[in-house]
């Protein structure tokens, strides 16, 4: 047997030995149905396609209010003596013996307002209701005038509301990454570019991130009444005029918004006051400007 004989032997062995090899391989790689499955048979884990994205609900608490007629109602006739009163929307009568929050509606045309109730002595003559300029305005009463009011404390009652749905933090889907074409770089030649550029910023020329400032602590008391509210108002420019008053006065005021039967009211409060003996100093404060009807109240 010559060399090229030989040779041409060993070339057609190796070439059914890589044949068959092949054909193994393809085998292995087809599932029970004899569909090719491509990497199933050299190890090859496939990925599915679909994402299994996890959502949770989150839940809010808000606050509204109810009339709690068992505090205080009375439904009487109330009057304004024509005559311009501080302190925003309230009325007095004489059953009441703490301050409180309460809604005031005029029996005669249906108009209402939310303010304050507080105690009235009782040898003063005429309807027991005593009714401020601001409440009177609000309630469409003239002066001089009485009119049959409804008069109903009202109390705070937090709800739990479901809000929006929310992505969660495991299994959430993530939207799928645009393709994006990478183009190398010359590394000299854009350090060349950065140094011929005089406009081209440098790291050394940024200017040095100032360190976050810590926010201010909010003021904690243990008093189970730390705010002082001067007044209720249902106009809005009412309500700035007595916290500017105070401002003036050195007490530093907030005025806070809320709604009661889609009616917009605004409230001057100051406070918190830390101590029993702060809220002595801040009452006396307000009761010099006039506010003779302020009182501590929770919030």
């Amino acid at each position: 047997m010559t060399w090229a004989v030989f040779s041409t032997q060993i070339s057609n062995s190796t070439k059914g030995l890589i044949a068959a090899t092949c054909t193994l391989a393809l085998l292995a790689g087809c599932d029970e149905g004899g569909q090719f499955s491509l990497g199933q048979g050299l190890g090859i884990k496939a990925q599915g396609s679909e994402q299994v994205s996890a959502t949770k609900r989150t839940r809010k608490t808000v606050e509204r209010d109810i009339e709690a007629p068992d505090v205080f109602s009375a439904t009487e006739p109330g009057l304004w003596d024509g005559r311009p009163s501080l302190g925003g929307v309230w009325v007095a009568h004489p059953d009441v013996k703490d301050p409180e929050r309460v809604i005031i509606r005029n029996q005669a045309n249906g108009q209402f307002v939310v303010g304050a109730l507080f105690r009235r002595e009782r040898d003063i003559p005429g309807p027991r209701l005593q009714v401020s300029s601001d409440a009177a305005t609000s309630l469409g009463m003239l002066a001089g005038a009485p009119v049959e009011l409804n008069v109903t404390a009202l109390r705070k009652e937090e709800i739990t509301e479901d809000g929006p749905a929310e992505a969660a933090a495991d299994g959430a889907a993530l939207p799928a990454a645009s393709d994006v074409a990478a183009t190398p770089l010359d590394p000299v030649a854009v350090a060349e570019t950065a140094l011929d550029d005089p406009a081209t910023p440098t790291a050394a020329a940024a200017p040095p991130t100032p360190a976050p400032q810590p926010a201010a602590k909010p003021r904690t008391s243990s008093l189970d009444k730390p705010y002082v509210q001067i007044g209720i108002f249902s106009v809005e420019a009412n309500a700035e005029r007595t916290a500017n008053q105070m401002r003036g006065a050195g007490v530093v005021p907030q005025v806070k918004t809320f709604e009661a039967n889609g009616k917009t009211f605004w409230r001057v409060v100051v406070g918190p006051a830390v101590t029993a003996s702060e809220r002595k100093q801040l009452l006396a404060k307000i009761k010099e400007q006039g506010f003779s009807d302020a009182y501590a109240v929770t919030n």
